[in-house]
């Protein structure tokens, strides 16, 4: 049976994951300081993104996400460890997009992933120390021009 502590920390991680979800989709990048420590390391370069800081990977992503008008990040089936102050997680991502053509035509395609997570108790609640983005499968995804290197944001 699960202490009150362990659902505490379970429901608060889950809230964490749909804060990281709302602020991507809401391109509320200010959003990700509430979601990430300050020195949290994220990695999306296995589909493609940039790795980085967290201020990199805010300056990064208006620039990385401004050719697609729509998207969803949808998280579900948490594989979660805890272990005091800190936890370890694998969380299925579901993900369809919306690219714009030049044309003026869009296309929908589809992307399955995980994020394996490793999470840190703070004073403000629990928040992701480091995030790596592990791609499992895409669906009809047009051919797209590599995303923008974070050195070019300058």
């Amino acid at each position: 049976m699960m202490s009150l502590q362990e659902m505490s920390d379970r429901l608060e991680i889950q809230d964490l994951f749909a804060r990281y979800s709302f602020a991507i989709d809401e391109r509320d990048w200010d959003a990700l300081d509430s979601v990430f420590k300050p020195d949290a390391r994220i990695d999306y370069t296995e589909t493609g993104g940039a790795k980085g800081s967290v201020a990199e990977i805010k300056a990064w992503l208006p620039v990385a996400l401004e050719r697609f008008p729509a998207f969803q990040h949808m998280v579900a089936t948490t594989k979660l460890t805890l272990d005091g102050d800190r936890a370890t997680s694998r969380t299925i991502l579901f993900n369809p997009m919306v690219m714009a053509g030049e044309d003026g035509t869009t296309q929908t395609f589809f992307i399955g992933l995980w994020y394996r997570d490793s999470l840190v108790r703070t004073s403000a609640g629990w928040r992701i120390a480091e995030r790596y983005e592990e791609r499992s499968w895409m669906h009809n995804v047009p051919p797209l021009a590599p995303a923008p290197e974070i050195s070019a944001q300058g």
